[in-house]
């Protein structure tokens, strides 16, 4: 088997090579960690771990082409995973977004949630298989071996000398487009749905090497102004700064983090909008009326200023590839009752 990381023990390689989604951060203008929990496809040579963006969303993508440092967490749940932590450089690819639509169908489409609709219906949803694949090559990785003690000091892998990291498809000329007006609650009123639904809380600090990093944090409780809980002790990033707190993706918060009592407390300065995509599952093949317009206006201004036609989504589905496989037999083995998968976009 590959491993295109050089002395990283192999059941941390199997778990990159197998993992069907991960927490991934990319930085805001101003240095705000921001996490959104999306699908995960590494390069069938390891040679970078790949995510991807919609085209009709696209903000991820290009606060990763304004600056490379990346962070992912995967969880390990299986027996024998481990937990892991990634900094990594990334690049935003989106030269070519008819090759991406296929190559994102053929690692995707093969498992998960992609399985609620059928193939002849999934295949309209051009806004959604319209991709910009982001390509991240680890710097360092570091992992528990016991997910379930993530207070000791983690092993960790540094790449090594005379890497080569991926570099950027150059930027369209043009003024990129704005993020319609998707719905924004006070945070409040997200964070206690957030709770009530035991969704898993990931929180993303700043390292000193300005890489974001996020990671799983427990006992989470609101406050007044934010939250407090309990955060892995040896994870990275710095305790005092900028910070955001994600629910899988649907409830985000960004503000400030602090100690507290040996806790981090997070002031909660704002909760970011919510793609209606995330928040229900079932505008992902069928938008209501007047999310399908925004996504496809968005869609076709981005394409217009890429200079590339709307990508044609086959009516048979790509074969699918040697990782999709993996990731389907990997949550095949979560789909038991002890275990339960989340597949997030």
């Amino acid at each position: 088997m590959v491993n295109g990381f050089p002395g990283l023990p192999q059941h941390v390689v199997n778990l990159i090579r197998s993992v069907d989604h991960v927490e991934f951060v990319t930085l805001s203008r101003d240095g705000m960690p921001v996490d959104t929990p999306v699908l995960c496809f590494p390069a069938e040579d390891l040679s970078t771990i790949d995510v991807a963006t919609g085209l009709a969303y696209p903000v991820k993508a290009e606060r990763l082409r304004r600056n490379s440092k990346a962070g992912l967490w995967i969880d390990g749940v299986l027996p024998g995973e481990p937990t892991v932590s990634i900094a990594g450089l990334g690049a935003t690819k989106d030269a070519d977004i008819q090759a991406n639509a296929i190559r994102y169908i053929a690692e995707t489409a093969f498992y998960g949630i992609a399985q609620t609709a059928q193939w002849n219906q999934q295949h309209k949803s051009v806004w959604y298989w319209s991709r910009i694949i982001m390509s991240i090559a680890p710097k360092e990785i570091l992992w528990w071996d016991d997910p379930a003690d993530l207070n000791t000091e983690p092993h960790r892998w540094v790449a090594p000398v005379g890497s080569v990291w991926p570099v950027s498809d150059p930027a369209p000329v043009s003024v990129p487009t704005q993020a319609p007006k998707w719905p924004q609650p006070h945070w409040s009123a997200l964070a206690e749905s957030a709770l009530q639904r035991d969704a898993p809380g990931h929180l993303s600090l700043v390292d000193r090497d300005g890489f974001p990093r996020p990671a799983k944090a427990r006992n989470i409780e609101v406050t007044a102004d934010g939250f407090v809980m309990d955060f892995p002790k040896h994870a990275p990033g710095e305790r005092n700064g900028p910070a955001s707190l994600s629910f899988q993706g649907a409830e985000n918060f960004v503000g400030r983090a602090s100690e507290f009592e040996g806790r981090v407390r997070l002031r909660v300065e704002r909760a970011l909008p919510i793609l209606p995509l995330m928040s229900n599952p079932k505008e992902l093949w069928s938008p209501e009326p007047d999310t399908y317009e925004r996504l496809m206006g968005r869609l076709t201004a981005e394409l217009e200023r890429r200079g590339q036609p709307l990508p044609v989504i086959p009516l048979e589905k790509p074969a699918a590839t040697p990782g999709a496989l993996r990731r389907r037999e990997r949550l095949r083995k979560l789909s038991a009752p002890t275990h339960a998968a989340s597949q997030l976009d």
